[in-house]
């Protein structure tokens, strides 16, 4: 085999793949990038079983072949060679010479025989939508996914397709955030539930510009990215997602509405007297047109006033401030507005359209 291509699109292509790399395995053909230059195009796929990656790299095949090399090693030295065009050849017994310049690699690479490439999936089911929509839906959600594996469906994000909408959701069991978006098209209603590792990865990968689209493909166990010259493939997460309707009541006593940078830097400023691991909560005490924030802790307090619209009741109830400031960095209005019922029961901030439902379960306290 040999190939040349210039370092930027090589590095480019073997970072977009190595997100697929798993950190531990027992298959050490896994820790390899699969580099296939058969079809007349040079192809590079990474592949944890779990999630699959692969894009294809412009360049210029002089000897058709296949091979599979260390993943890690492979993108050190790409990155570490000048910016010039990288000739990569291999023999029949996988010993690969990778040049640039005056610089000079040899390595072993494996056979391509064993690796797994990424499983032949039907392209039926299909939405499309842009590259920045994707983006930013993930990072307006991905933030309330489960990090532990106690509840597998907990670790991943609902997609659920009803029409021209698609409506994102995750949750941890202390908070649920929702996304609503308009798709350009109408589709035939579907559920599924995507590993939230997926998605993060995809949202490393993705452009993020509106004017490029992602096609994404649904089948019973897996979930297929197409966007660019790269498509990621995915198993789903198996099992009925979490009937979260029964909890999105619209009933409220108390209803704010808050200037949402303020409300923010003020719960970033009290988590400023809390340390790494502290529960400590913070103490919200609302009464007409003022809310008090208040936060006790080993190191000092701290109380703070803001200004408010209020319909309904008072109110003092606690939160875990790391919640609001999750759900509030990812809102991009000037202006939110909270309900509340009771102490005891979670608070939701959303706007009239429903676009966006941000739940937030309180936490106890002694009203100090």
């Amino acid at each position: 085999m040999k190939f040349i291509c210039s370092k930027s699109e090589l590095l480019n292509g073997l970072s977009v793949v190595s997100k697929a790399v798993p950190s531990k395995t027992t298959m050490t053909i896994l820790e390899c990038i699969l580099v296939d230059c058969t079809q007349g195009a040079i192809k590079l796929t990474a592949n944890d079983m779990e999630l699959g990656i692969e894009t294809t790299v412009a360049g210029m095949i002089e000897e058709p072949g296949v091979i599979a090399l260390d993943a890690k090693i492979f993108l050190e030295i790409v990155r570490k060679l000048p910016d010039n065009n990288i000739t990569i050849t291999s023999d029949n017994n996988f010993q690969t010479v990778i040049t640039c310049e005056k610089a000079k690699f040899n390595i072993s690479g494996k056979s391509g025989e064993d690796f797994s490439y990424l499983p032949d999936i039907e392209r039926n089911d299909s939405i499309v939508v842009s590259q920045f929509t994707l983006k930013e839906v993930i990072r307006q959600t991905i933030f309330s996914i489960a990090d532990n594996d106690n509840n597998r469906l907990m670790t991943g994000e609902l997609f659920e397709i009803n029409g021209d909408e698609l409506k994102v959701v995750s949750l941890d069991g202390h908070r649920i955030s929702i996304r609503k978006i308009q798709l350009k098209n109408s589709y035939n209603p579907k559920k599924v539930v995507i590993p939230g590792k997926t998605l993060n990865e995809i949202s490393k990968i993705l452009s993020g510009e509106t004017d490029r689209d992602v096609s994404i493909f649904f089948t019973d166990n897996h979930v297929v990215f197409e966007f660019d010259s790269t498509t990621v493939v995915s198993r789903l997460i198996e099992g009925e997602y979490f009937r979260i309707d029964q909890m999105l009541s619209s009933d409220y006593e108390t209803k704010v509405t808050i200037n949402k940078k303020e409300f923010l830097s003020c719960i970033d400023r009290a988590t400023l007297l809390v340390k790494e691991g502290e529960k400590k909560p913070i103490i919200i005490n609302i009464t007409d047109g003022s809310m008090e924030l208040k936060i006790n802790s080993a190191i000092g307090s701290m109380n703070e006033q803001i200004d408010i619209e209020k319909a309904g009741k008072d109110l003092m109830i606690g939160f875990n401030p790391r919640f609001l400031i999750d759900a509030l960095r990812v809102i991009d209005d000037e202006q939110i507005t909270i309900y509340l019922v009771n102490p005891k029961a979670p608070c939701f901030i959303r706007n009239d359209e429903n676009s966006y439902i941000y739940l937030i379960l309180p936490v106890n306290f002694t009203a100090a």
